[in-house]
């Protein structure tokens, strides 16, 4: 836990530096790739996504230090060897685990997340599902696990293996030569976030390139064919927290209003999207006709506006930070309460980005615990008296009234949703 929280406050930093520096290429070269509400969207996302993580909130079916103990039949020592097995073995995992996710239909709520932007950046990079709470496909691992890679060497490829993934969530990359024939390219990805008829349900790869070709789900970027980026059925909000269980949520729906047992059944293991013919009939979900002519989410947002959803992005980007720094300080179970009001500030800031009615009310109960906790902690914020001055709690308190007196001035519950027309 400790240990992943100090290289996450290493490693988040240079993820949005990267994203600013796209950000000053978007500008230069004049295009229009990056809008602000659904990048704060996405770096939300991010946030809620390593909470989860650090905080353990995940049960895995099969652990990988029990295939070690069980089935190796060699035993490599660590050398770069074994890290190269390692990271083979991580990225068919993560080839095979993607392609079910995109496949089945259970599974797709896990990521969904990952491609409800309807742009295609850096920050999408950052939407990661906090629903996949349980790990099923540790047994994929059997490669490494037969030649006793050692659990530790998997430890440390795996958080390497998921950064990597963050670079080429770009459309200001172009093809990419001989590379396209060896890693996950710019040009791949976005043939995999786009819903062109074309180009779905292809390019699963996640690092290398190689298991897509071998099984078949290998799609080239075609110059005449502009990828289109989102979801068929689009999520709507710019809440993560709700984005992340929108599908099982309309799964569960369906498969309590079916009339037929068997469909209440196997509706979770069909493929991505099927849903009972009778509750399709009478409960019919808006879905994208045309990609090429199509209504984008937007809220109405001034510049302030715009900039006010950056500045609670940063703030909770700031909590998270003395988070990660301070988790053994902390302790149990300070460190999931901390969690939680984590999860609400994003929840709470994402409802006013789109415009809720019941935003203030969000804003303003999350404030209330803050400073109720504030208030049960003796003026200090989870020991930052201590660990770095008590300045610290004055910031927090005084974020929590401030984001309800803005939160209040900005709040327009008379506007409802507006949409950006897309025409390519």
């Amino acid at each position: 836990m400790e240990a992943y929280g100090a290289i996450l406050n290493l490693v988040v930093p240079i993820f949005f530096l990267l994203f600013f520096v796209e950000k000053g290429f978007e500008w230069y070269l004049g295009k229009n790739v990056i809008r602000a509400l659904d990048s704060v969207s996405s770096f939300s996302s991010g946030i809620t996504n390593v909470v989860k993580d650090v905080l353990g909130l995940s049960i895995g079916i099969l652990s990988y230090n029990w295939l070690v103990q069980h089935l190796a039949v060699a035993h490599v020592q660590a050398t770069w060897a074994v890290y190269l097995i390692a990271f083979i073995a991580v990225d068919f995992q993560g080839y095979w685990v993607h392609r079910w996710s995109h496949e089945v239909n259970f599974l797709w709520n896990r990521h969904i997340i990952h491609h409800s932007s309807e742009e295609f950046n850096l920050s999408c990079a950052l939407r990661q599902s906090i629903s996949s709470i349980i790990n099923y496909f540790t047994i994929l691992l059997i490669p490494a696990a037969l030649l006793g890679v050692p659990v530790e060497v998997i430890a440390v490829v795996g958080p390497i293996h998921l950064f990597l993934q963050y670079w080429y969530h770009t459309q200001l990359i172009g093809k990419m030569g001989f590379l396209e024939y060896i890693i996950i390219t710019p040009s791949q990805h976005r043939v995999h976030h786009a819903i062109n008829a074309e180009y779905m349900d292809k390019n699963y790869g996640q690092v290398l390139s190689v298991w897509d070709r071998w099984f078949g789900t290998f799609q080239e970027e075609m110059p005449e064919i502009k990828p289109v980026y989102g979801v068929s059925r689009p999520v709507r909000t710019w809440n993560p927290i709700k984005i992340n269980f929108l599908h099982a949520w309309l799964m569960l729906k369906d498969a309590w209003r079916t009339r037929s047992w068997y469909d209440k059944i196997r509706i979770w293991f069909m493929p991505t999207g099927w849903r009972p013919a009778d509750v399709a009939e009478q409960y019919p979900v808006f879905k994208i006709a045309d990609v090429y002519h199509f209504d984008k989410y937007d809220t109405p947002a001034t510049p302030a506006f715009k900039t006010w959803a950056w500045i609670q992005l940063f703030f909770n980007y700031f909590l998270l930070v003395y988070f990660f720094a301070n988790l053994g300080k902390i302790g149990s179970p300070g460190v999931f309460y901390y969690g939680a009001f984590l999860f609400a500030g994003v929840f709470a800031y994402t409802e006013l980005m789109d415009r809720s009615r019941y935003a203030i009310y969000f804003e303003l109960t999350k404030s209330l615990v803050g400073l109720y906790m504030i208030w049960q902690m003796g003026g200090n914020w989870f020991g930052s008296n201590e660990n770095v001055g008590a300045w610290y709690v004055w910031v927090v308190g005084v974020y929590q009234v401030v984001s309800v007196l803005v939160a209040a001035g900005l709040a327009r519950p008379e506007h409802d949703t507006q949409v950006m027309s897309y025409e390519l």
